[in-house]
């Protein structure tokens, strides 16, 4: 195997695990995927170092190691399935090195996520059914969808302009108090925590935390405990948000 193609199997492998941690992928299996990449491809020993943040890959032989920045993280698990697939089809053969990075740059591409309206709808209606789930009256599910969806407008818009996690998580979650507690006093609410409980559950970092406890089982300590505490600080910073409309 030539240096050319060693070096092409690299940015394939570099490319699947990028693509599979902004889309939100546990460590392991970003990982594994990559392995798996490079032994479809007759490299059968390669080493990696997976964070939220970067990806370092080392191949078999005098190969110089690779870093690639991982700069923006979203949940997209359509993209994590889809490069999965790829990875299938590269393992069976279907694919060569040159035809498996086309696919892979054609999918980094690729707007896979559901326009802003619909996530805007579905963030409502969760909000709306957390509220009853939370045993909240059914009179107050407009107002737990109305305080949901425009928090999670004002998530979205603020993220799109600051760019900081953090900040557009905080002031969403001062919205959603703000609007919940203007609703119950004007007697369109009844039950304020109710309403704020279900408005802010689309705004909890799930995902981040099922990927951290997972990652930690599987002994990836540092991207165990990297993705705990941006739970952590996005927990802090929707309570802060919730906590400002009482003071």
């Amino acid at each position: 195997m030539t240096e050319h193609e060693t070096e092409k199997i690299l940015q394939v492998c570099l490319l699947a695990g990028r693509i599979m941690m902004e889309g939100g992928a546990e460590t392991y299996r970003v990982e594994d995927t990559m392995t798996r990449i490079a032994a479809s491809y007759g490299i059968t020993e390669t080493h990696s170092f997976v964070t939220p943040t970067g990806i370092i890959v080392s191949l078999k032989g005098d190969n110089p190691t690779q870093l690639v920045r991982i700069n923006f993280r979203t949940t997209d698990l359509e993209k994590v399935a889809r490069v999965n697939h790829i990875s299938r089809m590269i393992a069976a053969g279907e694919l060569s090195v040159r035809e498996a990075n086309q696919a892979l740059v054609n999918l980094e591409k690729s707007h896979l996520l559901f326009p802003i309206s619909y996530q805007i709808i579905a963030a409502a209606l969760v909000s709306g059914s957390f509220l009853i789930m939370f045993k909240g009256v059914w009179t107050d599910f407009l107002p737990a969808m109305i305080a949901g969806g425009m928090g999670y407008c004002g998530l979205l818009l603020i993220q799109h302009y600051t760019q900081v996690k953090f900040f557009a998580e905080f002031f969403a979650s001062l919205i959603i108090g703000l609007l919940a507690f203007s609703m119950v006093t004007i007697g369109f609410g009844s039950e304020l925590d109710k309403i704020i409980i279900g408005s802010v559950m689309p705004l909890v970092p799930g995902l981040l935390i099922t990927n951290a406890v997972r990652d930690l089982m599987q002994g990836h300590f540092v991207s165990g405990l990297s993705k705990g505490a941006e739970a952590l600080f996005t927990a802090f910073a929707i309570g802060a948000g919730v906590a400002v409309v009482f003071l």
